[in-house]
């Protein structure tokens, strides 16, 4: 009995971690926010609350956001369109995301290494 309530625990814990990093990325990609802000911004929280042993990925992240959005859609609205945003597809906001080198120079924290084909290296 109480192996299985140690099994079951991760579970939890993981949908309750998901559950908030689909809030964040959600909330702030309908906002207007970019992906790669919304995503690191979830993706920071999502390992900060996780509870496990290991570190998870950057992939698995992206998982557990869609996991989420997929399963409750109504908690969700509009969300939908952007999932694709963290498996590489086309970004929604590109063109209002745009930084030019005056803007950069400014002071806006825009990050310059970040490579769309490479999104979840760390």
């Amino acid at each position: 009995m109480a192996g299985m309530l140690l099994a079951a625990a991760p579970a939890e814990a993981a949908s309750a971690d998901s559950k908030k990093g689909a809030q964040v990325y959600c909330y702030m990609r309908s906002n207007g926010n970019d992906h790669s802000v919304s995503f690191e911004a979830s993706y920071a929280l999502i390992k900060r609350q996780s509870r496990g042993l290991f570190k998870t990925s950057p992939q698995h992240a992206a998982v557990m956001i869609t996991e989420t959005v997929v399963e409750e859609p109504d908690s969700y609205p509009d969300c939908g369109r952007y999932l694709g945003d963290l498996f590489g597809g086309t970004t929604s906001n590109r063109s209002s995301s745009t930084t030019t080198g005056a803007e950069n120079a400014s002071g806006s924290e825009t990050s310059t290494d970040w490579d769309a084909d490479d999104r979840y290296s760390y």
